[in-house]
C-alpha cells in the first residue's frame, strides 16, 4: 500500500483493495467490463466517502464512482486509476410512509429497493433488472416498467445528498441547491457522488406482466400497430418490443411484446392488452398477475473475454413510422443485433423540456440495439450495426445515456442538447470546476453559456 493510502486510512474506515490484495480481481471490474486500477476504495459512511474524494482529487489519476456496476462503458471502473465503490452503503428506509418518502442509499439496487417496498403494497417504476443501481439509472433517467403511468426515476426523486469535488457534503432540492438539483436530474454523474435519495414511492399491489409473441414474418404490423395502440392506450400500459432475440432465433426469433399493466384489475388490464393480442397471429402469451418485485430480472456478470455494444436513439411521433419500418426489415433480416423500442409518453411527456436535465420529453419512443460475443464476433457485426443506425439517423431525436455504450463528443450531444449542455456546464464549474467526475457521458467546466 502506498504512503499516500496509509495516510488516507486514519480518515477512512471502509476496506482499500490493492492490485495484488484479498478480492482485488472481483472489486476491480464491474459486471460487464474488466479494470485495473490502482485502488478500490469501499466507503462504509459519508465520512468515508468524503475522505475518498478529496484522495482521488489530490491523487492525480482517474476516477471511477461504482453503483450497480451496469454501465455498458465501464464507468464504474478505469486502469491505473482509483474506484470509489458505493455498495456497502445499500440502506433502503420508508421514512415517511404517508407521503410514501423512501431514502436509499447512494449503492442500493433496484431488486433491493423492491424487496423492501413490496410489504407496503409501494414501488418506484425502475429499470428491468435487479442488481442495477439506484444512482446510475435515476440520474440519467429512469425508464422502467411503469414509466407512462408514474415517470422516469428521476421524476419522483425529492432530494438528494451528494459529496461534492471538494469533498463537501450538500442536500440538493426544490429548496435547497435548486440548480444543482436541477442537473442531478438527467445530468449522469458529472456533478458528485450521491450517497443518498429520497424518491416517492407510488401505491401498487399486483401488475399485469408479461410477453405476447407473433412470427418474425408479422414484425411490420404488430410494429406499427404497437406504437399506435399505445398512442391512446391508458397510461397504466408500458410496452417494449424486442427483435432479433440472440437466444430465440436471431433474425427468426418471434417478436416479443412484452406488456405491464399497472393495476389488479383484471377488466381494465384485459381492455388495455386484448388490442396488442389482435395484431397478429399469437404464439405464446404469458401476461398474468405478479408482484412488480418478482417482474424484476436478475443481472449476471459477463465473463471475461466477452464484451457487449449498445447503442440508442429517440424518436419522436412524425418519425415512428419510418423508424418501424427500418426495424421490421433489419429485425428479420440475417446479421441483425438485438434490438428493443420501448414506448415513453404518458406522464414523461407532461414534464416541461427544461424542467430537469433529461431533456428528451416529446420522444414516443426508445430504440436501442445490444450486439455481444467475443471481441471478433463483435467487430464482425458492426458494419451491420452501424448500417442500422446509419438508415435510423434521419428519424432519431437525441440519445439515452443508460443504453449507450460509447462516450464520444457525438454520443454527448445527443444526450444533451445545446442549451442543456450549457446549463449543465454552468452547474459543473461551481460542483466540480476541475471536472474531477469525467467518468460518464461528460460535460465538461468550460463549454460555454
Amino acid at each position: 500500500m502506498t504512503p499516500e493510502l496509509e495516510t488516507l486510512r486514519r480518515d477512512f474506515a471502509g476496506d482499500i483493495i490493492v492490485p495484488g490484495g484479498a478480492g482485488y480481481e472481483a472489486a476491480s471490474r464491474t459486471r460487464l467490463v474488466a479494470g485495473s486500477p490502482a485502488a478500490v476504495l469501499r466507503p462504509r459512511t459519508v465520512g468515508d466517502v468524503q475522505a475518498a474524494v478529496r484522495f482521488a482529487a489530490g491523487a492525480g489519476v482517474p476516477l471511477a464512482v461504482r453503483g450497480g456496476g451496469h454501465s455498458f462503458p465501464g464507468f464504474g471502473t478505469n486502469d491505473g486509476g482509483t474506484v470509489i465503490d458505493l455498495g456497502a452503503l445499500a440502506d433502503v428506509e420508508l421514512v415517511d410512509e404517508d407521503r410514501r418518502l423512501v431514502r436509499i442509499g447512494g449503492g442500493a439496487t433496484w431488486g433491493r429497493v423492491a424487496d423492501v417496498l413490496d410489504p407496503y403494497g409501494l414501488a418506484i417504476s425502475s429499470g428491468d433488472t435487479r442488481s442495477v443501481g439506484v444512482g446510475g439509472l435515476t440520474l440519467s433517467g429512469g425508464i422502467g416498467w411503469m414509466v407512462r403511468k408514474h415517470g422516469l426515476t428521476l421524476d419522483n426523486l425529492v432530494a438528494v445528498e451528494l459529496v461534492t469535488a471538494d469533498g463537501s457534503v450538500v442536500t440538493a432540492s426544490a429548496q435547497e441547491h435548486p440548480e444543482l438539483f436541477w442537473a442531478v436530474r438527467g445530468g449522469g454523474g458529472n456533478l458528485g457522488i450521491v450517497t443518498a435519495f429520497e424518491l416517492v414511492a407510488h401505491p401498487t399491489t399486483e401488475i399485469f406482466f408479461g410477453k405476447i409473441t407473433f412470427p418474425a414474418a408479422e414484425a411490420a404490423a404488430v410494429l406499427q400497430g404497437w406504437a399506435g395502440h399505445l398512442r391512446t392506450a391508458p397510461e397504466e400500459l408500458t410496452s417494449l418490443v424486442n427483435l432479433a432475440n440472440p437466444f430465440a432465433g436471431g433474425h427468426a426469433a418471434p417478436v416479443e411484446l412484452h406488456v405491464a399493466f399497472d393495476g389488479n384489475d383484471a377488466d381494465l388490464a384485459a381492455r388495455a392488452v386484448d388490442p396488442l393480442r389482435r395484431l397478429g397471429t399469437v404464439l405464446e402469451d404469458d401476461v398474468a398477475p405478479r408482484a412488480y418485485a418478482d417482474v424484476l430480472v436478475d443481472g449476471g456478470e459477463l465473463p471475461p473475454g466477452l464484451r457487449l455494444v449498445g447503442h440508442d436513439g429517440f424518436v419522436d411521433r412524425e418519425s415512428a413510422p419510418e423508424a418501424l419500418q427500418i426495424l421490421a426489415e433489419v429485425g428479420t433480416s440475417p446479421g441483425s443485433p438485438s434490438i428493443a423500442v420501448r414506448s415513453l409518453g404518458g406522464a414523461v411527456s407532461r414534464v416541461a423540456d427544461d424542467a430537469t436535465a433529461y431533456a428528451h420529453r416529446r420522444a414516443e419512443l426508445l430504440v436501442a440495439t445490444i450486439v455481444g460475443g467475443p471481441e471478433p464476433v463483435v467487430e464482425a457485426a458492426r458494419p451491420g450495426l452501424d448500417a442500422l443506425w446509419d438508415k435510423l439517423a434521419p428519424h432519431l431525436s437525441g440519445a439515452y445515456a443508460n443504453f449507450l455504450g460509447s462516450t464520444t463528443d457525438e454520443d454527448v450531444a445527443a444526450v444533451y442538447p445545446a442549451r442543456t449542455s450549457a446549463r449543465l456546464a454552468a452547474v459543473k464549474r461551481q460542483y466540480d470546476p476541475n471536472n474531477l467526475f469525467a467518468a460518464n457521458h461528460n460535460v465538461r467546466p468550460e463549454i460555454a453559456e
